[in-house]
């Protein structure tokens, strides 16, 4: 697998996201089991994920990588630049259905904390997520995120409105967390 490993967890590699990883981006993003469980997202064909792709490889300030396990691509991960006023930024977290509940993701995401807080200087880090995705909120809870609020019928999917559940961790709540406990 190309990619240069930027990060590694206890269970998984953090690589730069190359050319050659567009088909799994874009059949990732597409799959029914995994986009459902995001906020209204429209079909992207390759063409659109390898401009994104390309736009994000370019960005100075954007993280964006893809969640090996055993050199096989398992999702991916990132966050936008922080914002200059409060230092906070959003991750964002896909994983293939194939590596649900295996952890995978709790570990991309504690390692991508940690590189924000230890790294970036960011002060705080959001994530947010349906709350019909049990999967996603219990990775934000498992890792000492605390649920700052749920916003009701702020998504829509499935030809309903659902609520979104907002996360977030300071980087002081983070150095003092018993990571342990995961």
């Amino acid at each position: 697998m190309a990619g240069a490993t930027f990060l590694r967890g206890e269970r998984v590699e953090l690589r730069t996201v190359e050319r050659e990883h567009v088909d799994f981006l874009r059949d990732l993003i597409n799959d029914p089991e995994v986009w459902t469980h995001l906020n209204n997202r429209p079909p992207i064909n390759g063409v659109s994920e390898e401009e994104y792709v390309e736009q994000q490889a370019a960005g100075e300030d954007s993280v964006n990588l893809l969640i090996s396990v055993d050199g096989e691509p398992a999702g991916t991960i990132g966050f936008n630049p922080a914002t200059p006023v409060d230092g906070s930024v959003e991750l964002g977290l896909l994983v293939a259905p194939a590596f649900w509940n295996e952890g995978y993701g709790t570990d991309a995401a504690r390692t991508v904390t940690t590189y924000a807080f230890e790294e970036r200087r960011v002060h705080r880090v959001v994530a947010k997520a349906v709350t019909e995705n049990v999967g996603s909120c219990r990775i934000w809870e498992t890792l000492g995120f605390r649920e700052e609020g749920v916003f009701p019928e702020a998504g829509y999917h499935g030809g309903e409105y659902v609520d979104v559940a907002q996360y977030a961790v300071l980087e002081d709540e983070w150095e003092h967390y018993d990571r342990s406990l995961d």
